[in-house]
């Protein structure tokens, strides 16, 4: 919409240079070379135009393409997320219930309690060797027993 709108303003633009050309505006110049003055004006417009349009094309290419990249991404980050909570489930002594597993960039963050310093170290282990995980931030807590 937003592009058709500078078309339509630029074939305006063009049409509006073409009637002063031909109003007079220079004396000495004959209705032929007003013409020609008036031609060669829209046909820069136009080029103008084109330029604008292909400007236009790729800003949407490279949008269209940002948004498929962040859309995998985030589809890789949900199942890095999936399969590091599928390994820590598999634990006997990991509860993913009590793990919150969040995965940024294949940057994997780990919260909540661990029964024990080497349960808290098994759970990094099992993170970082799931496909797609380029570091883990284990930030989990051993619980104390009363």
């Amino acid at each position: 919409m937003k592009t058709q709108t500078r078309h339509l303003t630029l074939i305006a633009a063009a049409a509006a240079t073409i009637a002063l050309a031909a109003c007079g505006k220079n004396e000495d110049a004959t209705v032929g070379q007003q013409i020609d003055s008036g031609v060669n004006q829209t046909q820069s417009a136009g080029t103008q135009m084109q330029n604008d349009a292909r400007e236009a094309a790729k800003d949407m290419q490279a949008a269209g393409s940002e948004a498929g990249q962040a859309v995998a991404e985030g589809a890789s980050d949900m199942a890095i997320t999936a399969k590091v909570n599928a390994a820590l489930a598999a634990d006997d002594k990991l509860s993913a219930l009590q793990i919150n597993v969040d995965t940024d960039g294949g940057r994997v963050a780990l919260k909540g309690t661990a029964p024990d310093a080497d349960s808290r170290d098994r759970a990094t282990t099992l993170a970082a060797a799931v496909d797609g995980v380029v570091a883990v931030d284990n930030r989990l807590v051993v619980q104390k027993n009363s």
